[in-house]
């Protein structure tokens, strides 16, 4: 084995101050230097392997793990590999020419991109990111060919580099970095080990940072009971086959929950969970899981990790997953998307939207086979679930074409339909005059208790949809569902919700509606209540307040951000409905003299108000003793 020539040489660019640059545009977070490194160092030992498979390569692979190391007093931060290794001819092809060479094309670009990471990816500047926090750099390097010397490079953030002979007997690669004075943080043991487990905890080949402590047993004590003992063991920080790696059939539920617990350690357990695996038209690996998110949907998002060959890329996926799958948990590998990835990449990329496409397509497949194989455990989750996929129904229509079919509806009683049971089952009972399917439903079950019982004593039935993004849902149901309306319980008097055609009589005659209507404005005594004096069924209330479906709508879509902002500012615009066939109506009016009559209705009004929780403060407290004062004569 001969010496490699020593030599001093002066890499060919032309920009001088390359180093500068890289230093200040590179990355925006320095510590992906580590990642980038380690990275490589990765690439390496699987060259060897793939070498080794085939035959290429006949000596011992041996221990293949990968170690970084720290030296504190010569502010030194390694990482050694046991892989492919290099020549020193293959120094100066792939350190000093090729990767510098991108180096300076980078440095040309770099001033027309408006984000660097825009461009970062096209030119191999891993290795270079390593000037971000090193003053000086030193490869020491002994390629697995037979014969081949080994060498040693360095450079010192110069155009100048120096290739010298050293003593190396291992196969590999051993990059020092010299860590510069503005970077010492990356000295911390703390802080590189959590570096390690935020970009390399999946990576292929073991990945080990010094040592740690770790209780084993050790014997009995006199008592029987176990005794303890604290040992150094290697700190391995990486899983080098995630679950993703693994072929579902090799997989219990339990490995699934595990790795779940592993990735979220605070989380209850997930409901179902999906593996993703297809290598046609682009590679895609992984796991997603479905979180319990009831009605919250302003979880914390960024909880799916994109991975590339199992290297950490991000936790900012909104460009590859659908926006309403971000509410899902769990992995995505993909090596079509490359390490330095930019939000311009991913919108631009053909191979990520057909990714996007993929997920939305599996994830529909799932639930749908879980409806169609476990109904009754479908339905127990359907509340962990729903606004996940109401959402997804809003925001996709590709998704709403496939959930249509399992999408529920829940009526107040809990009973769960698909939208075409629910159409079958409502239809004889709750058809209009012109044909048309009136679904009533309840946003707040318990305060609107008095309506909702009133539509049942008509024999009508009652959704429940109550959640944050039910509004947007009601519209999107009229849009879809043919021959559909929706009218909230409390819209209207029960009679005008599902008008049927069908005139009732009036006990009271013209000019007695026109004294009571004029008696409970004086009770009222407030422009935005707009009274009507009508016929109904003696066994409803005395008087019904109610919001027009269409006002109220506006309004419940302006609170979650529906663009309907005019009318949440607008003043509430309530209809009075006072039944002319009530006994209070006849009551009122034989009170006496107008203070008598003007005060019961008043205390009639104030309950309407009551039963919708719309009556409080100083309204409340002369309620109260209003009713006191009538119980006491």
């Amino acid at each position: 084995m001969s010496k490699v020539k020593e030599e001093k040489g002066t890499i060919s660019i032309h920009t001088e101050n390359i180093f500068p640059i890289i230093k200040k545009f590179l990355y925006s977070d320095h510590e992906i230097f580590l990642r980038e490194l380690v990275s490589n160092a990765v690439d390496a030992t699987m060259k060897l392997k793939r070498l080794s498979s085939l035959g290429e390569m006949t000596e011992e692979l041996g221990d293949l793990t990968i170690d970084i190391s720290i030296n504190k007093e010569a502010k030194t931060l390694t990482i050694e590999d046991r892989g492919i290794g290099m020549t020193a001819e293959e120094i100066k092809k792939y350190i000093n020419q090729i990767a510098f060479s991108g180096a300076t094309e980078f440095v040309e670009k770099f001033k027309d991109a408006k984000d660097a990471n825009e461009i970062i990816g096209k030119f191999g500047l891993g290795f270079y990111s390593s000037f971000m926090v090193a003053e000086k750099v030193e490869i020491e390097t002994l390629s697995y060919q037979e014969g081949a010397s080994p060498a040693k490079w360095i450079n010192d953030g110069s155009t100048e580099f120096e290739i010298a002979s050293i003593d190396k007997k291992e196969r590999g690669t051993k990059i020092i970095l010299h860590i510069n004075s503005e970077s010492e943080e990356f000295l911390e043991e703390a802080r590189i080990n959590n570096i390690l487990e935020k970009y390399c905890r999946f990576l292929p080949v073991p990945i080990r940072f010094g040592q740690k402590d770790e209780r084993i047993e050790d014997g009995k004590d006199d008592e029987g009971n176990p005794k303890y003992k604290e040992v150094k063991v290697d700190n391995i920080i990486n899983d080098t086959n995630p679950i993703w790696t693994v072929a579902p059939s090799e997989l219990k539920d339990e490995d699934y929950k595990n790795f779940y617990r592993k990735l979220y350690p605070f989380s209850e357990e997930p409901l179902f969970w999906i593996h993703l695996n297809v290598d046609y038209p682009f590679n895609l690996t992984g796991v997603l899981y479905f979180p319990k998110i009831k009605n919250d949907i302003d979880v914390n998002r960024n909880k799916i990790q994109l991975y590339s060959r199992q290297v950490f890329i991000t936790d900012e996926v909104k460009d590859i997953v659908p926006e309403f799958l971000m509410l899902l948990h769990g992995v995505i590998d993909s090596p079509d998307i490359p390490l330095n990835v930019s939000r311009s990449y991913l919108q631009s990329d053909s191979n990520v939207k057909k990714i996007n496409n993929y997920i939305t397509k599996k994830v529909a497949e799932k639930l749908s086979e879980i409806f169609k194989n476990e109904r009754s455990e479908f339905e127990k989750k359907w509340e962990d679930i729903s606004v996940f996929v109401k959402y997804g129904m809003l925001s996709e229509d590709k998704f709403y074409d496939r959930a249509k079919d399992f999408a529920l509806l829940t009526n107040v009683d809990d009973k769960k339909f698909t939208f075409e049971e629910y159409k079958t089952a409502v239809e004889p009972e709750q058809t209009d005059k012109d044909k048309k399917i009136v679904i009533l439903y309840s946003t707040d079950v318990a305060k609107q208790n008095t309506y909702i019982e009133t539509a049942k004593s008509k024999g009508y039935d009652v959704l429940k949809l109550d959640g944050v993004i039910d509004s947007h849902f009601i519209n999107m149901l009229e849009q879809k569902l043919e021959n559909i309306t929706l009218k909230r319980v409390d819209s209207e008097t029960i009679d005008k919700l599902i008008d049927k055609g069908t005139e009732k009589e009036s006990k009271l005659t013209d000019e007695q509606k026109d004294s009571l209507k004029s008696v409970v404005e004086k009770a009222i005594g407030n422009e935005n209540y707009n009274v009507k004096v009508e016929p109904m069924d003696e066994s409803e209330m005395p008087l019904v307040v109610t919001l027009p479906e269409f006002m109220r709508r506006m309004k419940d879509m302006a609170k979650t951000g529906g663009g309907m902002n005019m009318y949440g500012a607008m003043p509430d615009q309530f209809e009075v409905s006072v039944n002319a066939n009530h006994s209070m109506a006849e009551k009122i009016l034989n009170a006496g003299d107008e203070n008598k009559q003007v005060g019961l209705a008043k205390q009639v009004f104030d309950l309407a108000l009551l039963s919708q929780n719309m009556l409080e403060g100083e309204s409340l407290t002369k309620f109260i003793q209003r009713s006191v004062d009538y119980l006491a004569r």
